[in-house]
């Protein structure tokens, strides 16, 4: 099962990255650009899931485009959730228990690549 820690982890790698404390819990940015979060059970969330949130450790990342999301909800339904709130699309939010680490880190560092600029993407991959 992968936690918080484990995204850190990944978080720490990229170039730029940030992690701030939000009403919402922890949250990772790129040149002041949010692309993860530890998901919070807003009112304004679905009831289903909003108790999916409010009961499990929840993240969302950003997609490069919608059909991303889609194909993940596809591919794993109990893993991936539909959306949490309308803003900051295209996202997803998975449950962090149902995550491999790999995948978990894969997802993260696309995150990173939607919101960070060409330069800091560059840095990256000359590493």
């Amino acid at each position: 099962m992968a936690t918080l820690d484990d995204l850190r982890r990944t978080a720490e790698t990229l170039p730029g990255s940030e992690e701030r404390a939000t009403t919402g819990g922890a949250a990772w940015f790129v040149r002041n650009k949010l692309y993860a979060w530890e998901c919070h059970p807003w009112p304004s969330i679905p009831e289903e899931v909003r108790a999916i949130v409010a009961a499990e450790l929840v993240v969302g990342v950003k997609v490069a485009d919608p059909v991303d999301a889609m194909a993940l909800k596809q591919m794993a339904p109990d893993v991936f959730l539909r959306t949490t709130t309308p803003w900051g699309e295209p996202k997803i939010a998975f449950r962090m228990a149902g995550i491999e680490l790999d995948h978990l880190a894969e997802l993260v560092t696309e995150a990173w690549r939607v919101q960070a600029p060409k330069y800091l993407r560059r840095e990256f991959d000359e590493r």
